[in-house]
């Protein structure tokens, strides 16, 4: 993790198309993307100087633009680039990439066709968030205050930064009542995901997830599932009732960030506390991932 706060990095930051020192890679206090959420990002990891899954962070990146009704005018392989590039100006192996779209200052109101598509990219030094004999005991969770919206009421598929006001509302609130992450529900109330990753659970060797209906179905998340499969696991994606949360032995979030974490309570309040043990599929997969984010590029 970073100790030096964003803004004060001096390393390049690829802006609209050219790296500028990090201290100039400023936006107008009247941007679209500031007061309106007109705003797409990626969260992506470098390991070893190699970034995992670029590729399907830019498209994934592009189509989140789509859906909010803006065209980033750049490529995926341009995408691509620019994130290389950021990361090579930065001298970094181990780091977090972030790719970020926003609709810019011509105007400001609700409606957005007047204003320009803008793109940068920030990249930072991040290392795992937790020791490897640490991770394997677990976190703690609680239950979020919010639920996830129904894609009838916002774009859920994409990666939108409004869609996360919800999730820094409920990760805070973890923080402050002693717990890393908030395991959130969905509005039918089914289990979803935690703030800022999906969720696997565990009974009897065998897994499941849920469907990613109304949360982003992460890229991570898309990669353990096929790493689950080749060790010949079997994974169930489905709606899960939230009254099945006592019946599972282990728990996991992944994500880009998270990468495979495991998690050892989540606390729902009056609705009971559940404990888990972090076991062998646990550690199967989360060496599996890691084996994987360090594997060589194929030529």
């Amino acid at each position: 993790m970073t100790t030096t706060a964003l803004h004060d990095r001096p390393a390049a930051i690829w802006f609209d198309g050219q790296l500028v020192p990090g201290p100039e890679a400023k936006i107008h206090v009247m941007s679209h993307g500031l007061h309106y959420a007109s705003s797409v990002f990626e969260g992506v990891r470098a390991y070893g100087g190699r970034i995992f899954k670029l590729r399907e962070h830019s498209a994934r990146l592009l189509a989140s633009a789509k859906m909010l009704g803006f065209e980033i005018p750049y490529s995926v392989e341009e995408i691509d680039r620019a994130c290389t590039d950021t990361l090579a100006a930065a001298g970094l192996e181990e780091a977090y990439v972030r790719p970020i779209a926003w609709l810019g200052s011509e105007d400001l109101k609700v409606s957005s066709h007047d204003n320009r598509v803008h793109l940068a990219v920030g990249v930072w030094p991040w290392g795992s968030y937790f020791a490897p004999e640490e991770r394997m005991r677990g976190i703690r969770l609680n239950l979020a205050p919010y639920k996830r919206p129904s894609p009838e009421t916002a774009p859920t598929a994409a990666k939108a930064a409004g869609l996360y006001m919800i999730c820094t509302l409920s990760k805070n609130q973890a923080e402050n009542a002693g717990y890393q992450d908030a395991l959130m529900l969905d509005w039918r109330g089914y289990i979803a995901e935690a703030t800022g990753a999906n969720i696997f659970l565990i009974r009897d060797g065998e897994i499941h997830t849920p469907t990613p209906d109304c949360f982003l179905n992460g890229i991570t998340r898309q990669t353990v599932i096929a790493l689950a499969k080749d060790q010949g696991l079997t994974v169930h994606e489905r709606h899960i009732p939230f009254d099945e949360l006592g019946t599972f032995s282990e728990v996991f979030l992944t994500g880009s960030a998270a990468e495979v974490t495991p998690v050892r309570e989540i606390d729902c309040g009056h609705q009971g506390v559940y404990a888990f043990t972090p076991g062998k599929i646990t550690q199967t997969l989360l060496t599996a991932y890691t084996d994987a984010v360090h594997a060589p590029v194929e030529a």
